[in-house]
């Protein structure tokens, strides 16, 4: 089962937020690449997450 991009950039934040493993959140940043998701659209909140 794929993860919508907005969950997985959301799921990034929260991981940097709570200070989660660093691998972890490692792990979401490389898929958020590999997707080649822009961040900088997401951290100006212009998306909602269902």
């Amino acid at each position: 089962m794929k993860i919508s991009n907005e969950i997985l950039v959301d799921s990034y934040f929260k991981a940097v937020d709570l200070k989660l493993e660093e691998d972890f959140v490692e792990l979401l940043l490389e898929e958020i690449e590999r997707r080649q998701i822009n961040l900088d659209y997401y951290k100006e909140g212009d998306y909602q997450v269902s």
